[in-house]
């Protein structure tokens, strides 16, 4: 049995009446093929519209929906989410795409960085409802951020650690913590091999001191040399810090690390909404992800805000001090000129802006 020929018919354009016409109109008795002059392709009209299929759209539809084809067959939205639906999920889709092509931070410009924050700080809300403040605030001129720790003021009561993991949005589930406290035997030196560092008891423990560590923020950072894309750097004040988007994971910066300075994602961070702080910065305490490594930041959001860190703030016995290496009147330099500091490993040539002393 013949198939039947389903109808066709296309539409042309009379340019200078801008009326439709049908294909057929020119007597030939044909809908398709023929005299060749019908082919079902877009036809141009002065005022800037395209026919398409029997559809009129300016540019911007156009462009609109394209992008949405694009974005679901990237996969960055579903079928179910696309520009069909409202503005809202217009919005997220949108976020969503430039938040997948956009570069590295430490390469943005002034207004890619302010976009880019903008970005974060509108996903936040659409997702949450609520709203956060985000902060891409650049190094401080004549600023280079030092710390001192003082092992005779250490009494182990890791409110250091607590206040670190409430500020910097660390996940609860995996319980990390960027400060580690070391409990040590009198007598037997720095031994951290020996050392308990998670001791359940009450402090200070007799016969045992305490010393803390995290990222020292070197002056020359081996786990900065071995990042194959580029996403942890050394900002003109010294602090080390991570594109968290940028990072893909590989972890040679931990394995390069001599002081333990990093964590790793394992899983997506847990922080329950209630316990978010929302005052945040790109490179610091922003919300992270999954297969990503983190550290901490000597608290950027608050350092450049002119704050001491959070462990500085908590600390109950003034064992750390934090302050502006090239101010000659902080209290870090003072430490540096009239105490019988040291680093940890200094044979190695990172150049540990954390130094530590005792009374």
């Amino acid at each position: 049995m013949a198939k039947e020929k389903q109808q066709k018919k296309w539409f042309s354009l009379d340019l200078g009446s801008n009326k439709q016409t049908s294909a057929n109109s020119c007597g030939c008795g044909k809908n398709e093929g023929g005299c060749g002059s019908h082919k079902p392709e877009t036809t141009s009209r002065p005022d800037g519209y395209r026919q398409y299929f029997g559809q009129k759209m300016d540019r911007r539809d156009a462009f609109r929906k394209l992008t949405a084809s694009l974005m679901v067959g990237a996969g960055a939205v579903s079928t179910s989410c696309s520009f069909i639906a409202g503005d809202e999920s217009k919005e997220k889709a949108q976020i969503d795409w430039e938040e997948q092509f956009k570069g590295n931070y430490k390469l943005m410009t002034e207004d890619e960085k302010k976009a880019t924050v903008d970005r974060l700080v509108r996903s936040y809300q659409l997702r949450t409802g609520k709203t956060l403040k985000m902060s891409s605030q650049d190094a401080l001129d004549n600023v280079l951020y030092g710390y001192a720790f003082n092992i005779s003021k250490c009494q182990g009561y890791m409110d250091c650690v607590n206040a670190c993991v409430e500020e910097n949005n660390q996940d609860r589930k995996s319980e990390m913590q960027y400060i580690r406290i070391h409990e040590m035997q009198d007598g037997k030196g720095f031994n951290f091999n020996e050392a308990d560092d998670n001791y359940y008891h009450e402090v200070p423990a007799q016969g045992h001191f305490y010393m803390g560590t995290q990222c020292f923020h070197c002056d020359n950072p081996p786990c900065v040399d071995v990042c194959p894309v580029e996403a942890t750097w050394r900002e003109k004040d010294g602090l080390v810090v991570v594109d968290y988007d940028w990072c893909v994971g590989c972890r040679y910066c931990m394995a390069a690390c001599p002081y333990d300075g990093r964590r790793f994602n394992w899983s997506k961070p847990e922080v329950p909404e209630t316990e978010v702080n929302k005052d945040q910065h790109y490179l610091g305490n922003r919300m992270r992800k999954k297969g990503v490594v983190e550290k901490c930041t000597f608290c950027v959001q608050r350092s450049r805000a002119g704050k001491d860190p959070a462990c500085v703030e908590a600390c109950p016995t003034g064992a750390r001090i934090f302050g502006n290496l090239l101010d000659p009147n902080s209290t870090i330099r003072w430490v540096l000129e009239n105490k019988k500091v040291f680093r940890l490993k200094e044979d190695l040539g990172t150049e540990p802006k954390f130094w530590y002393f005792m009374d």
